[in-house]
């Protein structure tokens, strides 16, 4: 694995092979298979052994009281994360089919489905949770591609900033909730209302399997009653 995040590192995808990891590590072709049945599996280790060390390093930034700010965190990590390591994030993202889906991306997604969920439980989010997740998930991927593309000299990552805020300013509302007009108000509070309840959902054993998908269906209406 150290073998081939190196050649990623230093010639990008076209110079992973099996038979220059095999001679990089010391090993024999063979072996490669044996381990991680192809080199899709292999690829597939580097990346998310590549993404769980980083996530280490940088585990005192994902503890925060607010969620909002976790998300913050949590994107500048992402975008951050992609510029330091463009050959694995392009591994990560480059190919978004779902039977090319790499596990690392699949729990970056769920990392930042489970931020959004918080903020949906102190009922500051304006949209429904996977509306919300899979919103960040898209721009956020789209800014760091948008900066691997530019020179890094030339990058201006103001950028990410922008863009970031733009997407919570979307979804998210203030902890006091801003006055408006009372109609637009009213429907605001009233999707917020209902997204923080689906959030509650799931920790509640009072209604039957049936009734929480009754209620989980009403639920999303308003929450998209907009």
């Amino acid at each position: 694995m150290r073998a081939t995040a190196s050649l990623l590192a230093h010639g990008g995808l076209e110079s992973v092979s099996t038979r220059a990891v095999a001679e990089a590590a010391g090993v024999q072709v063979p072996i490669i298979y044996r381990l991680f049945g192809d080199m899709r599996g292999l690829l597939n280790a580097v990346v998310s052994h590549g993404f769980e060390v980083y996530l280490e390093s940088k585990r005192e930034r994902l503890a925060h009281h607010d969620p909002v700010e976790e998300i913050r965190n949590g994107w500048d990590m992402h975008v951050e994360f992609g510029l330091l390591n463009p050959a694995l994030y392009r591994l990560m993202y480059g190919e978004p089919q779902p039977s090319k889906e790499v596990p690392a991306a699949r729990k970056a997604l769920a990392i930042l489905r489970e931020r959004v969920t918080q903020i949906a439980a102190t009922g500051r989010l304006l949209v429904d949770v996977e509306s919300a997740a899979q919103m960040l998930h898209a721009a956020c991927r789209g800014v760091t591609f948008s900066l691997l593309e530019i020179d890094s000299d030339a990058r201006d990552l103001a950028l990410s900033t922008r863009v970031r805020e733009a997407i919570l300013s979307a979804i998210t509302q203030t902890a006091e909730p801003i006055q408006v007009d009372g109609k637009s108000n009213e429907l605001r509070r009233m999707i917020s209302v209902a997204v923080t309840l689906k959030a509650l959902l799931p920790n509640n054993d009072m209604l039957t399997s049936g009734e929480r998908a009754l209620l989980t269906e009403w639920l999303d209406r308003l929450s998209m009653s907009r």
